[in-house]
């Protein structure tokens, strides 16, 4: 594999998927950046109206900030008793400066009297792996369950506290991160970044 494939470029600057991700890659020999390195960088508008849309988009923008090969991301929460909401805007539900408690607190207002047995939802997520403004692969990965009445569990991030596995009885946030990592939409899509790797490097 060239230099450029063996250094990975996260375009994200959030921490709880750059730990992750680190976390799924770790026994490969790539080196990691990510955009948290990068001062005064453009924010790309994420305004697109699917998930993978999103992704390739954002992979094809912040792959002009590195000469390494560029991992973005998408993710949302489709809850099917909202019709697919929050979906695509799932990270800025409650406004585009709402924290994670603030979109946490709306899907619980707008599920308000809805029965368990209509709380079905999953999370999507796709990785898109791009290199010097083309898109060279994507990677989706799904995860099915339930979204709670109230919070449970203190780790992960974002609606971890309400997405509920009915198989482990847990939410994601009360799981550790190899657990999570093991079922979650994210770690599907990592598990499938990590075999396009570990293949590449293995053909030489």
């Amino acid at each position: 594999m060239s230099s450029p494939e063996t250094r990975l470029f996260l375009a994200t600057t959030n921490e709880g998927k750059i730990l992750e991700i680190r976390h799924a890659l770790e026994d490969l020999p790539i080196t990691l950046s990510t955009l948290r390195e990068i001062k005064d960088f453009e924010v790309c508008a994420e305004d697109k109206p699917t998930v993978l849309e999103n992704a390739i988009y954002k992979g094809m923008f912040y792959s002009r900030y590195s000469e390494a090969m560029t991992l973005a991301d998408d993710t949302g929460l489709e809850v099917d008793a909202l019709m697919g909401r929050p979906g695509v805007h799932s990270a800025r539900y409650a406004g585009e400066t709402a924290t994670y408690e603030d979109n946490n607190m709306k899907l619980l207002q707008e599920l308000e009297n809805i029965p368990e047995a209509r709380r079905t939802a999953r999370f999507v997520c796709v990785m898109a792996l791009g290199f010097r403004g083309r898109l060279i692969k994507s990677f989706l990965g799904t995860c099915e369950g339930l979204i709670l009445t109230k919070p449970r569990g203190i780790q992960g991030f974002g609606y971890d506290p309400l997405f509920y596995i009915p198989a482990l009885k847990k939410t994601f946030a009360e799981l550790t991160a190899e657990e999570k990592n093991r079922i979650s939409h994210r770690g599907k899509a990592l598990e499938r970044v990590h075999d396009y790797f570990q293949y590449s490097l293995e053909a030489g």
